[in-house]
């Protein structure tokens, strides 16, 4: 096996969020995970499992320059509405990247405002998703 060299670590320095097709510049983190849903059960003294389910959940953080479409959210959740978006996450080493589409994503939660003296202001977004509607479009060899 050939030796793998540290210019392959992936960085989050190279890291890309898209947010219904449009790039977020200011976007600090992100994470979405798949979690399985499971029924445990007892095969004599062993404890074992079945996958019943997935779900999908994550967060995005924010550096705070815009009000990014908090205002649209919450006027549609005034209105019984619950709309969905999309996400596009992209990582890369070098010039291979690493790409995941997610689709059907609701937010769980929506903070107004939030600040503290003195320290620049972060927003955190926390969001679900249904694991169906989730992809690699591109994976790093």
């Amino acid at each position: 096996m050939a030796a793998i060299r540290g210019n392959r670590q992936v960085s989050g320095t190279w890291g890309q969020f898209w947010w219904d097709g449009e790039l977020i510049a200011e976007v600090e983190a992100f994470e979405a995970k798949v979690t399985p849903k499971r029924e445990e059960f007892q095969i004599d003294m062993d404890i074992d499992s079945t996958l019943q389910g997935l779900a999908g959940e994550g967060t995005f953080t924010l550096k705070k320059i815009f009000t990014r479409g908090k205002d649209k959210l919450l006027e549609a959740w005034k209105n019984g509405e619950d709309p969905r978006s999309s996400f596009i996450g992209k990582n890369k080493n070098g010039k291979q990247s690493e790409r995941v589409s997610i689709g059907n994503v609701w937010f769980n939660d929506l903070v107004l405002i939030q600040f503290e003296k003195g320290t620049p202001c972060k927003e955190e977004f926390s969001f679900g998703f249904t694991p169906s509607d989730a992809s690699f479009i591109d994976k790093i060899a």
